[in-house]
């Protein structure tokens, strides 16, 4: 018996089974996901799931799925706070803040969590770790990760509730009010000049200028306001393999941010606004702070899931109507 056991130990070493697999039929209710990382079995009803991007979390309290534990938004913040977009639901599923930093995710942490669905992925930081750190997380309970090509919230969203959950309609619906919303604000207002840039400045300010094709600029180009090709057009290096950005030097803002129309936000936290960078002679000298078509969006948006996406798309209406 031991050495079969450890026949079976080995066999599952091969990662076919990644994730949690067991090689054997999954459990009756449940059903194997296939990810980017292998197939994983994931639990018919799960209930104690934690979620390592906090930028997902919004996600499965609109599915209705218990949230037993998170991460704060940023790395090694001492404690974390629930978003406006899902607070009550956090605190109806008595939902914690698992503790993270910039080395990792606490292992014991998740582990004392005992939860049986771990989520993790999806743009940034957090998918980089939770790809370094992949193995050890299957090693407590069935792991799946958002991939790197899920860039948009439909993309994530449709992951999530379709193929995770098994909830499609809950998909279908969000998709549908998206669409109609996107169509009112869109015969609603009259766009500013065209193309636009999108920043967003860090804490330290730092300059990172959205890749074009990505997640927020995306929803803008829904509504008409095209993004400019800096990206396409350039020579640049996403930032940390997220996907979703690139870093600007000082100098390379005042060459590059050249386009009629700029849109403005800070990182994890409203971190900047237009009348701050007004101040500093390089975004002064930019067209679209010299017009007066800079315009500052809550940070938020940057990654936005579908609460934040249908929010912004008020704001947008507001402010070009």
């Amino acid at each position: 018996m031991a050495v079969g056991l450890l026949l079976v130990g080995c066999s599952s070493g091969d990662g076919s089974d990644a994730g949690g697999g067991s090689g054997e039929e999954p459990a009756a209710g449940s059903h194997d996901v296939e990810t980017d990382y292998g197939t994983v079995t994931v639990p018919a009803d799960p209930q104690r799931v934690v979620v390592l991007n906090y930028a997902l979390a919004g996600y499965l309290y609109d599915l209705d799925i218990p949230v037993t534990a998170t991460i704060p938004e940023d790395a090694d913040a001492d404690q974390g706070e629930f978003s406006s977009f899902w607070a009550d639901q956090a605190n109806e599923d008595g939902t914690e803040f698992l503790p993270w930093s910039v080395d990792g995710f606490d292992l014991e942490a998740i582990l004392a969590a005992e939860p049986d669905l771990i989520i993790g992925g999806g743009i940034g930081f957090p998918l980089f770790q939770a790809e370094e750190a992949y193995d050890e997380l299957t090693d407590i309970a069935p792991t799946v990760l958002v991939g790197s090509e899920l860039t948009t919230w439909e993309a994530q969203y449709s992951f999530l509730a379709e193929d995770v959950f098994d909830k499609p309609e809950v998909y279908t619906e969000a998709v549908e009010a998206y669409e109609a919303r996107v169509t009112e604000v869109r015969e609603s207002i009259t766009p500013p000049e065209l193309p636009a840039a999108f920043l967003s400045i860090v804490g330290d300010g730092t300059a990172y200028a959205l890749v074009e094709s990505v997640g927020l600029p995306t929803v803008f180009a829904d509504l008409g306001i095209e993004p400019a090709p800096i990206f396409a057009d350039g020579d640049f290096e996403v930032y940390g393999g997220g996907g979703d950005m690139f870093e600007l030097s000082t100098e390379q803002v005042g060459q590059v941010i050249t386009q009629p129309s700029v849109f403005v936000m800070g990182f994890n936290g409203d971190t900047t606004d237009v009348a701050t960078l007004s101040e500093n002679p390089v975004y002064a000298a930019l067209p679209a702070f010299q017009n007066e078509r800079a315009y500052d969006l809550p940070y938020w948006v940057l990654r936005g899931d579908f609460d934040e996406t249908m929010a912004l798309l008020d704001i947008v209406d507001e402010q070009f109507s």
